[in-house]
């Protein structure tokens, strides 16, 4: 099997119609994928078991979790945005990967990638409750990865930002001029990274050639995490 041929691997997507789910799926399937891309809401306890149960064998379990960033000043953050924030982004993983992980565990071969972020990485002003969701979601991905590799499971995530998508960045903020100078400012590559450029690197580590991998989190963000 090639660096990037995903031929015969079975691979579940979440939320496949957020995020970046649609780049994911179309890119899994050009490199010869079998693509499970489930949309469905993930806030209910027994949804997640329920979306593995649908998909049934699974090779790549790939956890695209998102939701609209709030921007609220520390002092107003209110618990309702708390705990919200929490249900969307760090509630459903645990469930999903406790359903999925037995069925890897037992052929001993399995991947899962979470598509996480980089504002986890870097302080941003008003983002106090997604950055910390983001953050649990490392945290977890670090510790589930050195549990499970002895049993040859890899997980690890993307940490990402400035990463094209229609949740965080749709056409109408890329056209932005406010965005446009924060992006020149911020930013050391002076654009977005692709959605394209993005969903190949997470092939790359879906495929046997990132077996090495264990619990660790790659920032892809043009260079924006970088101090």
């Amino acid at each position: 099997m090639s660096l990037f041929d995903l031929t015969g691997l079975r691979i579940l997507v979440t939320q496949s119609a957020e995020f970046m789910g649609p780049t994911l799926c179309e890119v899994f399937t050009s490199l010869g994928a079998e693509v499970i891309a489930d949309a469905s809401p993930l806030t209910s306890p027994a949804a997640p078991g329920e979306v593995v149960a649908r998909a049934g064998h699974v090779d790549v379990f790939v956890a695209n979790l998102a939701i609209p960033a709030p921007s609220t000043p520390v002092t107003q953050v209110t618990d309702d945005e708390w705990q919200s924030v929490f249900a969307h982004l760090v509630d459903p993983l645990p469930r999903l990967c406790r359903a999925v992980l037995p069925q890897m565990i037992a052929r001993r071969r399995g991947k899962i990638l979470v598509m996480g972020s980089a504002s986890a990485l870097r302080g941003m002003k008003r983002a106090s409750t997604y950055s910390a969701a983001r953050g649990a979601q490392l945290a977890y991905v670090q510790a589930v990865g050195v549990e499970v590799a002895p049993h040859n499971v890899q997980v690890n995530a993307i940490a990402q930002n400035f990463v094209e998508n229609p949740t965080y960045f749709p056409p109408e903020v890329q056209a932005n001029p406010k965005f446009q100078a924060r992006l020149a400012a911020e930013v050391p590559l002076g654009r977005l990274v692709s959605a394209d450029e993005d969903a190949r690197f997470a092939a790359y580590l879906c495929s046997p050639a990132a077996d090495a991998f264990v619990g660790q989190v790659f920032p892809v963000c043009g260079g924006w995490a970088i101090r």
